[in-house]
């Protein structure tokens, strides 16, 4: 039973924790926040854009500390679950690492390439997994399209589109504080460049279009550019959506032998289906797969499932990669450079 640390009990943190319950070889054993109420099972104040409002919670069995010091001294820690503040990332992996534990981030990696070569850095100095929790490919409806297109049973990708926006995110200071969370074009757009690497392979470059809201970019839309020229593969993102709007997100790809669909938003605080997923088909068949449980919570404990068995195997899945974790920062910066210059920015 690999034992879990986690490190930061907001909204994530939170989220992590609810995740883990439901892994059969893997627990949470510690937990680290500032708070003296969190520590102590009272999350009452935590709330975020989707999934249960925080609550009493019952942490017996679970050891509490004030300083992530402590929780990397105690050996019960196999793996530090880092749900922290974006700009934190990149000291606490580091520490984490050189403390000889194997290091889940919540995405992204860090706020520069920098700071993200840095941790991989340390995580090959000590022989430890450095893992970054995008936990899209871990949606059935992303898992399945990620499988349709890598596998070709449909035939090639010819053309992908994808969309996610949310509402001005007031539910959280950290990621509201652009400084601290990267702003939209990092901190929410980065789900998408992630998947699209997984799934497309990472573009030589990227041409922009977007809003900026003082320094930040809170609305983009981008072209990724392939070594092939027939190949179109685009997204739009960002935070401009009203509040009664809270998120959406969705894709449509398009191969050779089918067309893959999927359109999810939440409005007026409830969640609709507009198109489920669907496989239509050349003949105007439409093929719905059975996806089962809908519960985002099931996702992340997916991605915790295969982040522990990483733990034991000693071998990180493709998709917590960090080194694709990088480039889908990478990317990310270059679509800000493109917004800003108007040019295509290459991705190297």
């Amino acid at each position: 039973m690999a034992g879990i640390g986690i490190v930061g009990i907001g909204f994530m943190g939170m989220i992590h924790y609810l995740a883990a319950r439901k892994l059969a070889d893997g627990q949470v054993v510690a937990v680290c926040s500032r708070d003296p109420k969190k520590r102590a099972g009272d999350w009452t104040g935590i709330q975020g854009n989707f999934g249960p409002k925080g609550g009493p919670m019952d942490l017996s069995g679970v050891a509490g500390y004030a300083d992530i010091g402590e929780l990397l001294a105690d050996p019960k820690v196999d793996l530090v679950d880092l749900c922290v503040p974006n700009d934190e990332h990149a000291a606490l992996a580091i520490r984490a690492l050189e403390a000889g534990k194997h290091v889940l981030i919540e995405k992204p990696i860090a706020l520069t390439t920098a700071d993200a070569d840095a941790i991989l850095a340390a995580a090959k100095a000590n022989g430890k997994l450095l893992m970054v929790a995008h936990v899209l490919p871990f949606f059935p409806e992303f898992a399945f399209a990620a499988e349709a297109v890598r596998s070709g049973r449909y035939g090639a990708l010819r053309a992908a589109n994808l969309k996610r926006v949310i509402a001005k995110p007031d539910w959280s200071k950290g990621v509201a504080d652009a400084d601290r969370s990267g702003g939209p074009a990092i901190d929410l757009h980065i789900h998408d460049t992630h998947y699209i690497g997984l799934v497309c392979g990472v573009p030589r470059a990227v041409h922009s279009r977007g809003v900026v809201d003082g320094d930040a970019v809170v609305h983009l839309s981008t072209q990724y550019l392939y070594d092939d020229p027939h190949l179109a593969v685009s997204a739009i993102s960002g935070a401009l959506s009203q509040a009664g709007r809270s998120f959406a997100h969705g894709f449509e790809f398009y191969l050779e032998k089918a067309t893959i669909v999927f359109d999810f938003a939440v409005l007026a605080g409830e969640g609709h289906v507009a198109t489920p997923l669907s496989v239509i088909l050349p003949d105007g068949t439409v093929e719905r797969p059975e996806l089962g449980s809908g519960d985002p919570i099931d996702a992340f404990a997916a991605e915790l499932g295969v982040a522990v068995a990483a733990v034991k195997s000693g071998t990180a899945a493709p998709q917590l990669s960090g080194e694709l974790a990088r480039q889908a920062l990478r990317i990310c910066h270059a679509e800000v450079e493109s917004v800003k210059t108007g040019q295509s920015v290459a991705i190297g």
